[in-house]
């Protein structure tokens, strides 16, 4: 029998370090219908929370304005052998603290102005859970991809988890 609190600790383990690792990727509310953007994430896995820089005439602002606060986060990581589609609810916050604590030369940069830009914002993004793929890269992925050719099953590739977080 599986360890189920333990493959769930280590999953919210591997998510909270592929996104720190990673720290980029695409954010967007689904509903609204606006396209996804790429957003540079700034985790508090203690909180359960990342934070994005924007400016408040940013989509994401807009669709917030017009009640759409469920989103997504989606990375992937820099070999290409973890991606995560990541649940959970956005929120406006102009918290000082956290523009204090995570401003730096990138993010600066779109913000000629500095911290005091008027229309410079955060959001705040609730994880309530997470869709995983993990795979197996390198030689045994093309064992898999060779094997599945010759025999017709699927490969065995990795691992696709949920992850409750909230």
């Amino acid at each position: 029998m599986q360890d189920t609190t333990h493959d769930k600790a280590e999953a919210q383990r591997r998510l909270w370090k592929e996104i720190d690792d990673v720290r980029f990727g695409m954010l967007g509310t689904p509903a609204s219908g606006d396209h996804f953007q790429p957003m540079t994430a700034f985790a508090e896995p203690e909180d359960n929370a990342l934070w994005f820089f924007t400016s408040d005439d940013n989509d994401l602002i807009q669709a917030l304005g017009d009640g759409q606060d469920k989103a997504m986060f989606i990375v992937q990581a820099k070999d290409q052998d973890y991606q995560a589609c990541i649940g959970g609810r956005l929120t406006e916050d102009k918290d000082r603290s956290r523009i204090e604590r995570y401003w730096n030369p990138m993010v600066a940069a779109w913000f000629p102005r500095g911290k005091d830009d008027p229309s410079l914002t955060l959001l705040r993004f609730d994880l309530i859970d997470a869709e995983t793929w993990a795979s197996k890269g390198g030689v045994r992925f093309a064992w898999e991809i060779a094997k599945a050719n010759l025999t017709g099953d699927t490969p065995d590739v990795g691992r696709q988890q949920h992850i409750t977080l909230a």
